[in-house]
């Protein structure tokens, strides 16, 4: 029987000759130089955006950060399924050093209150890795209705809370700040954010000064953002072809790298502008961001 003769193979395009760079980044990575370039600029403008709001309203910039990556994300075509993973876990790297940082400053200063983090730091942690599971399992709307439900209730207290309001005048007992632990986890593994705002308003309303709930607040969010980023780096890795260039997980490098210095760098403009308003102005115009930010997780799952 004749053996028929071997066709020639077909002529190498300029991708896979690597005929420019984008070709040969293409043929590695999946991803053009060019796309890598516009993830660049998109999230170092969402740094500044995330810096100017940060400094303006006097917050870590977890309930900001994620807001502002997710319309970064979705506008570079993330799939909808795992963009709000993306986003938390995102936001979560990025809080790291700037709640270590926050920390030192205020345990130098003998603001934080130790028992306080004895007792939460274990709950926390173990509540960060039931929020990190959940991450890999559960689908993009529960934590679009989380971020809803924890923000309207974050965002209520700052519009009409008052100083008064007081359940107690001594921390509960170990066992329900146990309980007050784990919730703060839970609720910072599925917001993006480092416990800041649950852990002041609880410490507050038990009749602790602000000072020394928002020093204990960064304290608590070390192990929180840690554990938060190292459980979403993990919950990402089967979801990994659908993630942007340059992501770890549910983490993008891009997004710490770029935002974390630029929104450092920046939020002293919104500072400055803080300290021309109200302090009250500040609150309620936070609470009302929040608000309209919950809103519009909410009407995506409507």
């Amino acid at each position: 029987m004749p053996v028929k003769p071997r066709e020639p193979p077909p002529p190498l395009g300029a991708a896979d000759r690597g005929g420019d760079a984008g070709g040969q980044f293409r043929g590695k990575m999946g991803v053009s130089v060019g796309d890598l370039i516009w993830l660049a600029a998109a999230v170092m403008a969402a740094g500044v955006v995330t810096g100017i709001l940060a400094g303006l309203f006097g917050i870590g910039g977890g309930a900001v950060i994620v807001p502002v990556l997710f319309e970064v994300f979705r506008t570079l075509g993330v799939p909808e399924e795992v963009r709000m993973q993306l986003c938390i876990g995102t936001s979560l790297a990025i809080i790291v050093p700037t709640a270590l940082r926050s920390y030192r400053a205020h345990r130098e200063r003998g603001l934080v209150i130790p028992g306080v983090l004895q007792q939460w730091s274990v709950p926390a942690i173990i509540g960060v890795a039931l929020g990190s599971t959940a991450a890999a399992v559960a689908p993009a709307g529960v934590f679009e209705a989380a971020f809803s439900l924890i923000a309207a209730v974050i965002a209520g207290k700052l519009l009409f809370g008052r100083e008064s309001w007081v359940v107690a005048g001594e921390l509960p007992g170990s066992g329900v700040m146990r309980v007050y632990g784990l919730v703060i986890g839970i609720a910072s593994a599925l917001m993006g954010i480092s416990g800041g705002s649950p852990v002041t308003m609880i410490l507050t309303l038990y009749g602790k000064p602000i000072h020394n709930a928002v020093a204990t607040a960064a304290g608590i969010g070390v192990p929180i953002t840690v554990a938060g980023t190292i459980g979403y780096c993990l919950a990402g890795l089967p979801h990994q072809a659908m993630m942007p260039p340059l992501s770890i997980g549910f983490v993008s490098v891009i997004g710490v790298v770029l935002i974390a210095p630029i929104s450092s760098y920046v939020a002293p403009l919104g500072a400055r502008l803080a300290h021309r308003l109200p302090r009250r102005w500040l609150e309620a115009a936070f609470g009302l961001l929040l608000l309209l930010v919950g809103l519009r997780f909410l009407v995506r799952l409507i």
